[in-house]
């Protein structure tokens, strides 16, 4: 598929997710939906070349919204696969092959950095925490100096890990 073909496709995608994102969930979503397009666009061979665009826009929805615990009613915004699957017209196990394969290819899981939620990160349970010598401790445990360049880090967006031998 040539550049230019690839660009519609995407773009494609892209405007049924933000139809689906004004409607069901909000900006935030829509910006990670198309960070993910964006990337697997850049695959050597993007797995959405082929089948129809709502399914894959359905399959990003579904993708995102199982690392960001869409599905959760005790989460805001809060979908289920039923709203995803009829907005879409598409069905439960082709959306969840395909978000399966968007999650294996991206390697997406809880608390991805790149495309998790803001609210996601704020609420992630090892933020806080930091290995050293092979054992995970809180950060707030160590010496200040140690503390920041953890978080400075993380704000570049990697992670560091410390040995005291």
């Amino acid at each position: 598929m040539d550049k230019q073909n690839l660009q519609d496709r995407q773009q494609r995608i892209l405007d049924f997710v933000r139809d689906f994102c004004a409607k069901y969930l909000d900006e935030e979503y829509y910006e990670l939906s198309e960070r993910l397009v964006l990337k697997l666009g850049r695959k050597r061979n993007p797995p959405f070349v082929t089948g129809q665009p709502q399914i894959w826009a359905a399959a990003i929805i579904h993708a995102l919204g199982t690392i960001n615990f869409l599905f959760d009613k005790s989460f805001t915004p809060y979908v289920t696969i039923d709203d995803i699957n009829g907005f879409f017209r598409t069905s439960k196990s082709t959306t969840g092959n395909k978000s399966r394969q968007i999650r294996d290819l991206l390697k997406l899981e809880l608390w991805n950095r790149e495309f998790s939620t803001r609210k996601m990160l704020d609420n992630n349970p090892l933020a806080n925490m930091v290995m050293v010598d092979g054992f995970i401790v809180p950060v707030d445990s160590l010496p200040e100096q140690y503390q920041q360049a953890v978080r400075q880090a993380r704000a570049e967006g990697k992670d560091v890990s410390f040995t005291t031998n």
